[in-house]
């Protein structure tokens, strides 16, 4: 029932959107239009709910659909060869840059609650994991406090190995895993970039389960408890994908709610790794796992398993 009230409320809400995007305004009611839009979505902003949330990543879509419409029937006229190749260029990177927005909007406007799925009592069924932690040009000071966090998860020592994964072939870096007692590999070459190093390490590792962190991101102890289970509840999950969540907000985000729904960027991944295949097909999204990054931006994890 839901279902069927949705799509005929898109089916109604099509033709509105189709004419706010390709209705012709001047200057003075395009900065009307602008203001309220931007007002529009900053009161909103202070919303919780979901649904408020969907609205405003429509109403952000029709803004930034209406310039994109503009360019596109107003704009790309030339007078030369250099200016069509100029302007055409400027162009294709303004498409690129509303598609991106588009499939990041579609990736993280209404996230799934999946609840965390608890480790057994008996620690002895719980599965071997290997951290890996891959670094290329970071400094020492970032990787350490990661490397320190992932050593102080609440897991099983036995069943826990972490490594460095140091495509800078850093003497440093290996004096420090030295000391703090975790693994350290590297390698001739640097093909691949992450992936490569991270294919690379998994030839040298043999942890049932493989959790990547990227190398700026501080796991709480209880990270792995709250990933784990569903490796043991479903024999075909493949993989988990955990978000970032941030002990210290970033700026915008702090100060712009809606911000937080297409800024957020970064994850950790775990996966199930079977020597020689890949074992199951389905991913998933985690319930929003207990980690944290430190108060940074970082990029996202990037685990590749070998066919």
């Amino acid at each position: 029932m839901k279902k069927t009230l949705f799509w005929l409320l898109v089916l109604v809400l099509s033709p509105i959107a189709v004419l706010v995007v390709i209705t012709p305004m001047d200057s003075q009611k395009q900065y009307i239009f602008g203001l309220l839009s931007i007002g529009i979505l900053f009161l909103m902003g202070f919303s919780k709910n979901r649904s408020v949330s969907v609205i405003m990543v429509v109403t952000s879509l029709l803004m930034s659909t209406r310039y994109m419409y503009f360019r596109l029937t107003q704009t790309l006229h030339f007078n030369s060869t250099i200016e069509a190749i100029l302007g055409m260029g400027l162009f294709l990177a303004e498409v690129y840059i509303w598609v991106m927005l588009l499939l990041n909007y579609l990736q993280t406007v209404w996230p799934l609650k999946r609840e965390i799925v608890p480790l057994p009592d008996d620690m002895s069924k719980w599965p071997t994991v290997d951290i890996y932690i891959p670094s290329y040009n970071e400094p020492l000071e970032v990787v350490r406090d990661t490397v320190l966090a992932a050593q102080c998860i609440d897991y099983p020592k036995d069943k826990l190995k972490i490594y460095l994964l140091d495509d800078g072939k850093r003497n440093e870096f290996a004096v420090f895993a030295a000391d703090v007692g975790v693994g350290y590999i590297t390698r001739n070459d640097n093909k691949h970039a992450k992936a490569g190093n991270l294919n690379h390490a998994m030839t040298l590792t043999h942890g049932e389960l493989i959790c990547v962190f990227d190398c700026d991101h501080v796991a709480t102890r209880v990270f792995l408890q709250a990933t784990v289970g569903g490796f043991l509840n479903d024999p075909m999950l493949a993989l988990v994908q955990t978000p970032h969540y941030f002990y210290s907000p970033d700026p915008l985000s702090a100060t712009s709610p809606l911000a937080a729904i297409f800024l957020t960027k970064g994850c950790c991944f775990m996966a199930r790794f079977s020597r020689g295949t890949t074992t199951g097909t389905r991913p998933s999204s985690a319930a929003p796992a207990p980690s944290f990054a430190a108060p940074r931006w970082s990029r996202s994890a990037a685990l590749r398993l070998r066919p």
